[in-house]
């Protein structure tokens, strides 16, 4: 133990044996921050009766309520909270304040990126790298030291609301963004950084009917490979500091009261050493949803004993019940001192002793910046997948006339994700500056063009009343933009976003009925898609001349689809998750087996637009493909190259892909798996050599004794754009015998070009 992580522990002892049991159990607890809030101020008198003991988080400062909007505001709200806690306390033991932060910080005023499944669809970690790394920055000027993000919940359902705050499909790449997220809101230093929260602990992404909540019916051997893959990448890989449990079962067993889950696993398989807080309320939830608590005394007792640290957002049940269960002998005292312990040693490794406060005059000068408003353009940009395009795009800036039409056109709040402060907090008005398709249009054609806009229906409703303005609109022009999709958030007026699961994932209300109305008109369609999961098409694509697929982009989302409509940004993303043609063949995720691919009568059981795809204004050249060695052993390393080259006339990105199939096994394997991916951009006749290091641990998986072990065997290389999109082919062969996966494991490929 070095010199530093024994001072560390020290300190903790120390505070331990100072503490109270009532000072111990008030480190455990939580308060939201609106509840110490009065007239957009902090209230002393609040605290007094609040803070008596102390406590171990504080729930949103910053994002929690509608009467705190300025930065300099947040940040003084935050001092006072810390200097009462140190000041008026008998130990004076700092809180973490942690905070909402899947898009961007969820504050008033602070920039909104697009919404993770955009993110994702960049297929750029270190992009996604330096998202965070603002959102860390923006964070810390406020006070906040937690962020409860990213997800790395695995989703294979489209139904399910929360698609959106999702990473996607696959495994490697959730692992990949997850991991990038996480080492840029955490810094090089927790001292300067936040601590992350990955979430949802664990598969809570494959619920029973696609519904929030719902039991996750999931083989253990899956749940391994597919689900937990991504967490055990988060703590080993990128040293997540902190974990939140899933609100569902498995099994029978809530994922807050289970110990397998939060401490064998966790703890005892992957060595993590940080602190899990509970989703909010879930330890509660274990009498009044789940019904494996009897009351919050018991509910208190399964949760701290399976290894939740903090409940949140408030306490419930690590109060009063959890004090009373002590002074009953029914837990014992080292239970609470193990969690204890974890709480006070991150509080100490953020340096809240040393410096609990922040500069209140310089936090209105970290939101939102002219720096910050260009990378979350880049990042809309780099998030757009066009999915569909007969020559129809780019268009050209002085066309003569133009439609713009669909609900999702001119409303800046639907480019807003579940988790922003607009979307969170029901604002009529986006709490920053956003930018519509609408108005980036406008921005970008010429002064002679004429544009006519017509809204034509709502998101849900069925009015057709509004189809005769944007038929109008339609004649009058050359081509129509329909901007269609979904609203997110968590109103009854919302689609998309936690707890607004569908059961038909097709474009909601009358908007598929607006397309072949205008489809009569006889005008090319270039349909914009602002949603949060993949929709079902099947219906409309063939009307449509162009597909975009934008997500919620977020608050230059508008000036992000123009500058791909018009070719000033040639689209480069890939879709992170399979579109189907119909609800009925979900789960339809590329990694499946062989023998999940058979037809329906009158369906085939494959996707309209598959995992990876996504299209571009050149063409892309793969060549020369390059295996060596072609025979490996369980512990070496083979060399994956091939030539990719830019054979059209405009600059663009690749996302170039590796797949391999393990041909034969002891247990079955899926069709393909993604063990590797780099985007590059290349100019028109350029070339580069890219070469993945595959390692031979990265083909492992858990065979009939659930071991996770290589296997000898051949193993197929399959190199393209997409999933479906296949371009080299070729093989290799691990020798020798099956070897044990120690623990600590290769995850990632490691990519060169050249």
């Amino acid at each position: 133990m070095s010199d530093s992580a024994l001072n560390v522990e020290l300190r903790v002892k120390e505070f331990l044996k100072r503490m109270t049991l009532e000072e111990k159990v008030a480190q455990l607890g939580s308060i939201q921050g609106r509840n110490l809030i009065e007239n957009g101020k902090f209230s002393r008198r609040k605290a007094e009766l609040l803070l008596k003991h102390g406590i171990g988080q504080i729930t949103r400062v910053s994002g929690g309520t509608r009467e705190v909007k300025d930065p300099k505001q947040m940040a003084s709200i935050a001092n006072e909270i810390q200097r009462f806690l140190i000041e008026e306390t008998r130990l004076g033991i700092p809180a973490i304040i942690h905070e909402e932060c899947l898009s961007g910080l969820m504050a008033h005023g602070a920039t909104v990126f697009p919404q993770a499944i955009g993110l994702a669809s960049t297929w750029n970690p270190n992009l996604v790298k330096k998202v965070s790394s603002t959102i860390r920055r923006q964070m810390m000027a406020v006070g906040a030291r937690q962020g409860l993000s990213p997800l790395l919940d695995v989703c294979r359902d489209p139904r399910w609301g929360r698609n959106e705050e999702t990473f996607g499909e696959d495994p490697y790449l959730v692992a990949c963004i997850g991991v990038a997220y996480i080492k840029g809101l955490q810094g090089s230093d927790i001292k300067e950084g936040v601590i992350a929260t990955p979430k949802h602990f664990a598969a809570y992404g494959f619920s029973e009917g696609g519904r929030n909540l719902a039991p996750v019916h999931v083989p253990l051997r899956e749940l391994r490979e597919v689900y937990l893959f991504p967490f055990e990448a988060a703590v080993k890989e990128a040293g997540a500091l902190s974990i939140m449990n899933a609100y569902h079962e498995i099994d029978g067993v809530p994922c807050a009261a289970s110990r397998w889950l939060l401490t064998d696993i966790l703890r005892g398989e992957w060595g993590f050493k940080g602190y899990v807080v509970s989703d909010y309320s879930s330890i509660k939830m274990l009498r009044t949803f789940h019904h494996v608590a009897a009351d919050d005394e018991e509910a208190a007792i399964q949760a701290l004993e399976a290894g939740v640290d903090i409940e949140l957002p408030e306490t419930d049940c690590y109060g009063e019940p959890l004090l009373n269960a002590v002074r009953k002998e029914k837990i014992p005292v080292k239970v609470i001192d193990q969690a204890v312990s974890r709480i006070l040693r991150a509080k100490i490794l953020l340096g809240l002793f040393e410096n609990p406060y922040v500069d209140v005059e310089s936090a209105s000068k970290a939101f939102d910046t002219h720096e910050d408003r260009m990378l979350a353009l880049k990042a809309a940009r780099e998030s757009i997948v066009l999915l569909k395009n007969d020559g129809v795009l780019p268009l050209k800036k002085d066309i003569g006339a133009i439609a713009v039409v669909g609900p999702n056109a001119d409303d800046a709040r639907n480019l807003h994700g579940d988790y922003s402060y607009t979307s969170h907090l029901k604002c009529e008005e986006p709490a920053v500056r956003t930018v519509t398709v609408l108005e980036g249009i406008k921005r970008k054609v010429s002064g002679e063009t004429r544009i006519y806009y017509a809204r034509g229906c709502g998101i849900m409703d069925k009015s057709r009343k509004g189809f005769r303005d944007a038929l109008k609109a339609a004649e009058k022009s050359e081509v129509v933009i329909a901007v269609l999709g979904e609203r997110s958030g968590l109103s009854e007026e919302d689609v998309s976003g936690e707890g607004r699961d569908r059961a038909d994932v097709s474009l909601p209300g009358v908007q598929e009925d607006l397309i072949e109305a205008l489809h009569e008109a006889g005008r090319p369609i270039i349909l914009v898609l602002i949603n949060g999961r993949p929709l079902s098409l099947r219906r409309i694509v063939d009307k449509c001349s162009a597909i975009i697929e934008a997500w919620l982009p977020g608050e230059e989302g508008g000036n992000a689809v123009a500058d791909v409509l018009f070719g000033d940004y040639n689209p480069g993303g890939k879709l992170p998750t399979s579109f189907p043609e119909h609800v009925g063949q979900l789960p339809i995720n590329y990694g499946r087996r062989l023998s999940s691919m058979g037809n329906y009568v009158s369906h085939s059981s494959k996707p309209l637009f598959p995992f990876g795809h996504g299209l571009s204004y050149t063409r892309f050249e793969y060549s020369s493909l390059e295996i060596c060695p072609k025979k490996i052993g369980a512990a070496e390393t083979v060399r994956i190259s091939f030539n990719i080259k830019n054979v059209g006339e405009r600059i663009g990105d690749e996302v170039v892909q590796l797949y391999v199939q393990d041909e034969v096994a002891s247990v079955t394997r899926p069709m393909k798996e993604l063990k590797g991916f780099k985007r590059l951009t290349l100019n028109p006749g350029g070339k580069r050599r890219v070469t993945f290091k595959l390692s031979a641990t990265q083909l492992a998986f858990y065979d009939r004794e659930m071991r996770l072990v290589v296997e000898p065997g051949r193993f197929k290389v399959m190199i393209g754009g997409s999933s479906e999109d296949i371009r080299l082919t070729g093989r290799f062969e691990v020798v020798g015998g099956s070897r044990v996966i120690p623990s600590a494991r290769i995850f990632f490929s490691q990519v060169e070009v050249e």
